[in-house]
């Protein structure tokens, strides 16, 4: 009955040395007031993979160095290391000779400069490197070239300049130019692309963060807090995917940001980090803010202005708490302060109210990894409720949640509601992933699994019951991967 997942496993490498010219549906044009963006040339229905590109350069975050491959960027426990600079790890000979072209300089560069440097003047080196290679060039399959991405260096407060300054600082000398010079001017342009266009990369199941990269044709699509387009990592290469219906001619649209936010709150986020002042229509007229912050409303009535303060502000207080206790693996003073925060929030905030939704997520997570699933069940089951009620259709952070669900109810001995979630999760997933990712095909796995489960259950459901009993005895204890926090929900990566 326990059915085990497959791993699939990603291409090599995922820098090759040329991309695939499959930018045919798109084309570049000016925007109103948003400078260059992308359109359509022709219809694309939902699931259509507008266009997919391989990274210019990219890199392991600085704290997963020893974890991920710096080829693949797999998540492996055991790696090898290079040999001559001691820091570059790949999954096998296989990869690390897939990377050596992207890896030669920086190798070098390394054994010079005495020790590796943080993540984001890495990316600037590898990107030079490339640039020194005569490998900026707009062609068929690169729209724009490097020199003319947005930097915003000018929009950088007195901090981050100091910051930069630093960094190209520490750049001049640990970069080796191979007889083509770049002034600071220019050094600076590539660390604003950096900081604006950083793309965040994901493990090989696109769960977990593990690196940075950048992507020249995904820097030029706009904005917009309700996309037509999602983004994701497949294959060793990024797909913009069509997530409803779009007509040619029309603009091609990511969120940068996660939508469960109030307009207001997305807006800051916006201009601090990217430098604009979004005017999308769910941001101008604040479209689902009244649900994000609704209350619970019986027979007309509502609680007092009071009475919501209070709950908000000890919601506030209890995830401080909560952070402070996570960071130390309290894992049962997290559970407490779960239960009781909902307790309190349960006569008052609605099921859309985005402090609840927070809880929610929050508790169905840790009781899920201690094992006490049917009340992570619970917590789930109305998490995706009001995530439903929020979220696009063929949101990817909804799929995932459903997913997540689905498999609490499962572990819960929750068939029935577990194989509809789990179904429900495989159809968003198909829309934003396509067939071939590795979540895809694991989701898949467990439909088919649930939906065998599901046939047992309706012809003797005493029996399905007593041979998942006996299939669990046989299994040895497994623990639930420990709570990680959020899953990625930003697109672009932003340093630290």
């Amino acid at each position: 009955l326990v059915a085990k997942l497959k791993a699939h496993s990603s291409e090599r490498s995922l820098i090759p040395s040329m991309t695939v010219g499959n930018m045919e549906k798109v084309e570049i044009f000016n925007t109103d007031s948003r400078g260059r963006g992308l359109k359509s040339k022709q219809d694309l229905l939902s699931g259509d993979v507008v266009f997919a590109e391989p990274a210019y350069a990219a890199v392991v975050f600085d704290n997963l160095t020893y974890h991920v491959c710096h080829s693949c960027f797999k998540k492996q426990a055991r790696l090898q290391r290079c040999g001559q600079c001691k820091f570059a790890h790949y999954c096998d000979r296989t990869c690390q000779k897939a990377a050596w072209t992207e890896h030669k300089n920086e190798c070098a560069a390394i054994r010079n400069y005495g020790k590796p440097t943080n993540e984001t003047v890495r990316l600037a080196s590898r990107i030079l490197w490339r640039m020194a290679r005569g490998e900026d060039i707009v062609a068929e399959d690169r729209l724009s070239s490097l020199k003319d991405l947005q930097d915003h260096v000018d929009d950088l407060s007195e901090e981050e300049k100091t910051e930069l300054a630093s960094d190209v600082e520490v750049l001049s000398s640990y970069w080796h130019p191979n007889n083509q010079h770049f002034d600071n001017q220019f050094l600076s342009h590539i660390f604003g692309v950096i900081n604006c266009n950083g793309f965040t990369i994901s493990d090989q199941r696109g769960l977990q963060a593990v690196g940075v990269g950048l992507f020249p044709n995904l820097c030029l699509v706009n904005h917009d807090c309700w996309p037509n387009c999602t983004v994701i990592l497949n294959n060793g290469k990024i797909e913009l995917r069509a997530i409803h219906q779009i007509k040619a001619g029309e603009e091609l649209t990511v969120s940068y940001v996660d939508f469960l936010n109030l307009s207001a709150d997305r807006r800051n986020q916006l201009k601090k980090h990217y430098y604009f002042d979004c005017t999308c229509e769910h941001c101008t007229k604040g479209i689902k803010d009244d649900l994000m912050q609704a209350v619970k409303e019986e027979d007309g009535k509502k609680p007092s202005d009071e009475t919501v303060k209070e709950v908000i502000e000890f919601s506030k207080m209890a995830l401080e708490k909560i952070d402070k206790d996570r960071s130390e693996g309290l894992w049962s003073n997290v559970t407490k302060l779960c239960r009781e925060c909902l307790k309190k929030q349960e006569p008052v905030l609605a099921d859309t109210n985005l402090y609840q939704l927070k809880f929610l997520s929050l508790a169905s997570e840790v009781l899920s990894y201690l094992q006490k699933f049917e009340e992570a069940a619970e917590y789930a089951r109305k998490m995706v409720e009001g995530y439903q009620k929020l979220y696009h259709h063929n949101n990817a952070q909804l799929g995932m949640a459903l997913m997540r669900a689905g498999v609490t109810h499962w572990h819960a001995g929750l068939i029935e509601p577990g194989h509809a979630m789990i179904c429900q999760a495989n159809g968003i997933l198909l829309v934003t992933h396509g067939p071939t990712h590795p979540i895809t095909k694991d989701i898949e796995t467990m439909r088919c699994q649930t939906e065998m489960e599901l046939r047992m259950f309706k012809d003797n459901e005493y029996l399905y019951y007593q041979m998942r009993e006996a299939a669990l005895k046989n299994q040895k204890m497994h623990m639930m991967a420990e709570p990680s926090g959020e899953y990625i929900k930003e697109l672009f990566h932003r340093k630290k």
